[in-house]
This record gives C-alpha cells, sequence and structure tokens, in this order.
C-alpha cells in the first residue's frame, strides 16, 4: 500500500491497541475499494485523550474508532453527536465537523445487531436477555437490547455502574447462573475470557440452555473458550468479529461515503467474522 501526500488517513485510539484487527480490516477494505486511505492504531494513555482528540483534528485525521477505555469520554470532547451516541452515553466513531474538531456517533449498537441477525435471525426480538459487563460496548449492546423489545438483565462487578442498563443483579455465580437459565440471549461484555484458555468461571455456562444466543465480545482466532465451550454445550454462538467487522464497516461508509466491501473485510479478519 502506497502512501503519499494526498492520502487519507484514519485510525483506532485506545489503550492498549496492539491487538487490534481493525486496522488489518479497515486497510482490506481501502485496497478493495482503490481508495487512497490508510489506517493506523494509536496508543493514547487514559489520561490522555482530552490532549490527543484535539491534536488528530489539527493533524486532519479523516476518522477516528474509539476503543477500550475511551469511548465514554469521547462522547464527552466531541463538538457534537448523533442521537444514538447521545442516547447510548458513549461514542466508538469519531467524524471531522469541519472546524476543526470531531462530532460523535456510535455503530457498536448496529455491528451488534448485523452481527447477531447474521447467525441468528430473529433472536433478539423480545428474548430475554443477560448481558455482563457494563463499559462503553455494553451501555451500546444494551441500548441494541432495549431497541428490539428484550428484557435485559445485568450484571457488573460495579453494580452502581449498571443502572440504568437493565435490571442490575448481583456479580456472583448463582444471581448470574439464575439469570442464565431463563435468558434467549447471553452476551460477555467484559475482558473476561481474551487469553483465557479455559471458560472463565464468572461466566455462566452450564446453566445457559440449549439453542439459546451466546454472544462474546472478546475476539480470538477459533472463538474464546468460553463461547466454544458454550458452542459444544448447545448454544448458538456469534463471536466477537462479527460485531467488530459491522461497526467496522458502518464507520467506514460513515467516512469515505462508499459501501464498505464486507467480504474482503471480513477475510481480514480471519474468516467467518460472525
Amino acid at each position: 500500500m502506497a502512501v503519499g501526500g494526498g492520502t487519507r488517513v484514519a485510525g483506532v485510539i485506545g489503550w492498549p491497541i496492539a491487538h487490534s484487527l481493525s486496522p488489518a480490516m479497515h486497510n482490506a477494505g481501502y485496497e478493495a475499494l482503490g481508495l487512497d486511505w490508510v489506517y493506523v492504531p494509536i496508543a493514547v494513555p487514559t489520561d490522555r485523550l482530552a490532549e490527543a482528540v484535539p491534536g488528530l483534528a489539527a493533524a486532519s485525521f479523516a476518522g477516528l474508532n474509539v476503543t477500550i477505555p475511551h469511548k465514554e469520554e469521547a462522547l464527552e470532547l466531541a463538538s457534537g453527536a448523533s442521537d444514538v451516541a447521545r442516547q447510548i452515553g458513549a461514542a466508538n466513531t469519531l467524524i471531522p465537523d469541519g472546524d476543526g474538531g470531531f462530532t460523535a456517533d456510535n455503530t457498536d449498537a448496529i455491528g451488534f445487531e448485523r452481527a447477531v441477525e447474521e447467525v441468528a435471525p430473529g433472536a433478539l426480538d423480545g428474548a430475554e436477555a443477560l448481558m455482563l459487563g457494563a463499559g462503553g460496548s455494553a451501555q451500546a449492546v444494551a441500548w441494541a437490547l432495549r431497541n428490539r423489545g428484550c428484557r435485559v438483565t445485568v450484571a457488573n462487578r460495579t453494580a452502581e455502574r449498571a443502572r440504568g442498563l437493565g435490571d442490575v443483579i448481583p456479580f456472583d455465580p448463582d444471581a448470574i447462573d439464575e439469570a442464565a437459565s431463563s435468558a434467549g440471549v447471553v452476551v460477555n461484555a467484559t475482558s473476561l475470557g481474551m487469553n483465557a484458555t479455559e471458560p472463565p468461571p464468572e461466566l455462566p455456562l452450564a446453566a445457559i440452555r440449549p439453542g439459546a444466543v451466546v454472544v462474546d465480545l472478546v475476539y480470538s482466532p477459533g472463538g474464546t473458550a468460553w463461547l466454544r465451550a458454550a458452542g459444544e454445550a448447545g448454544a448458538i454462538t456469534v463471536d466477537g468479529r462479527g460485531m467488530l467487522l459491522h461497526q467496522g464497516a458502518a464507520s467506514f461508509t460513515i467516512w469515505t461515503g462508499e459501501d464498505a466491501p464486507l467480504d474482503a473485510m471480513r477475510a481480514a479478519l480471519g474468516g467467518a467474522a460472525s
């Protein structure tokens, strides 16, 4: 990929960021369409976002994705925001505002919905849903679930942070298993299991009923240990790469004005990203 003076630059900001698959995915999309764009990872420590965002705007970045732990603060720093981003309370996409700053949007919710629909069409409509976690991605997932008429139950280590996302339950095995036993959709929106070789004991497994849709926002080759175990027990599984693909495709279109080449972007993520 040749980079020149006219190349448009986009990227993803987070901390840490080295593990991100977004650069490979977006750059594959640019190449597929012959766009003179490049997408880069940008490591921004937790206390430096307020400096980084104006600096990246001044450097004429054509778009930014935002990941852990910056999604809520990114919304606060933006010059404006979409209704969806405001309702969710977090931003994962920043768009140049034409006046030296960025406006905020959130494509995580639509990314989550599209990822689940690819694997289990209609499964979200009016479902009983259990979600673990209450960070920026969880806020988008909870918004998407409520938008589809789901009754949402949330377990998070800090209960106060989960308030407003759904019916809050204690983050303990008994309460989580009880909720999982009646849930048609179970979502891990925490970082649990990111590098685990065995399913983390904090996540429900035996209590998940066969045929339930299990979504892990954590992504790893072949799915996480928890997701694989849930699939072996009869659940319908949705890998975190599906949400990554579809939220990224939505951002891609916002920035470039082009339909995202899903096949090329999916291939860059390592195959069936769903």
